[in-house]
């Protein structure tokens, strides 16, 4: 694609489907949004290329956030702490990074990596590490690639960083979580640095364009009459699941992740029905009935029934009346390894992964 500098509308884009792709987490995209529109506003450009254009011997940070999403409505970053973790990291290994990469295609962690790049004047590379959201550090293609997490800075806004250098990616979780907690229950990393030679073996390529697809088609379809929710599952690749009205929401935050359900009863088609949705930050199963409809790694995302907009964890209400999507997670995914790391059964749940697309044909409706 060559390279492709935004414009405020790409970012408005971006910021609608990345909510999408994220499954309810990955942050409220909103707050980044207004972030990298701001960076357009005073001059700066935000640029963006292909995995393929990116040389083996770069180097490749993640800036991110990490932490329970509901709490970011309670303290806001400035996006300071974004742009200190890359300077302690770079500080710590002696490199400055040549590309930056979204660690998720999800809400916040899809737009505050646009705001450091338009800040610190760095590119970033179209693709991520889970074409989704994921809610622990070592569900990421990365690791199933080899690539260690750390070293990885943490900053919060008070001004506190952090190194950290781990013995493997899980306890690279473990320990940045405490960290977050104790920092307020977010903070701003920078993690997974890495060369383009292991980072173009192990992205999703273009999950960023294609949130921008998703975002362009749903706004397209609202300026012309045509039902948003239909346009964007065709763009999105995904599928109708449920529709109702939201009658019940229980949230908790435990252990730095923002933990729940939501259940829905059933409207039209679907009228006597009822649908529960846990989640750990993102939306994890689906149930009908009882009967499990849609389970990560797939991605379920809440969607408003009359503007196709999608509900982000922390934002999902009672009286709400939505459509619930299910759309295919990325191939890479659904390996044997890759279950082990984010299937259901890694979750807690005594449920097989069955791909989306095969459950669907079998939903009795």
């Amino acid at each position: 694609m060559g390279e492709w500098r935004l414009k405020p509308e790409d970012v408005d884009d971006i910021a609608v489907g990345a909510a999408v792709l994220g499954a309810g987490g990955g942050g409220d995209p909103y707050l980044g949004k207004l972030m990298a529109r701001r960076v357009l506003e005073r001059g700066a450009e935000i640029v963006l290329v292909d995995p393929d254009d990116v040389d083996d011997e770069s180097f490749i940070v993640a800036p991110a956030f990490m932490g329970a999403p509901v709490t970011m409505f309670e303290k806001l970053p400035s996006g300071a702490e974004s742009v200190k973790v890359i300077k302690i990291l770079e500080g710590f290994m002696n490199k400055s990074f040549d590309y930056l990469t979204p660690i998720e295609a999800g809400g916040l962690n899809s737009t505050i990596p646009l705001y450091v790049g338009g800040v610190t004047g760095r590119t970033l590379i179209d693709g991520d590490g889970m074409g989704r959201a994921f809610p622990e550090l070592q569900m990421v293609t990365f690791h199933l690639y080899g690539v260690k997490a750390t070293p990885m800075a943490l900053a919060d806004e008070k001004g506190n960083g952090v190194i950290l250098d781990t013995i493997d990616n899980y306890w690279a979780e473990r320990i940045a979580r405490m960290v977050t907690v104790r920092m307020g229950g977010w903070a701003s990393i920078a993690i997974y640095p890495m060369e383009g030679r292991i980072y173009k073996k192990a992205v999703i390529p273009k999950t960023i364009s294609k949130a921008a697809e998703i975002g362009r088609e749903l706004r397209d379809a609202k300026n012309s009459g045509r039902d948003p929710v239909d346009a964007l599952l065709e763009a999105a690749g995904g599928f109708k699941l449920f529709e109702g009205k939201i009658v019940d929401v229980s949230r908790w935050t435990e252990a730095g992740f923002a933990k729940g359900r939501v259940e829905i009863e059933g409207l039209g088609d679907y009228k006597g029905r009822r649908m529960i949705v846990d989640f750990q930050n993102e939306n994890l199963v689906a149930r009908i009935d009882g009967e499990v409809v849609a389970s990560v790694p797939d991605i379920i995302s809440i969607l408003d029934m009359e503007t196709g907009e999608p509900i982000t964890t922390e934002r999902l209400r009672y009286g709400f009346r939505v459509v619930v999507a299910g759309i295919p997670c990325d191939p890479k995914w659904r390996t044997p390894h890759a279950l082990e790391v984010v299937g259901p059964r890694y979750f807690g749940y005594n449920v097989n992964y069955v791909p989306i697309e095969e459950r669907i044909k079998v939903l009795a409706y």
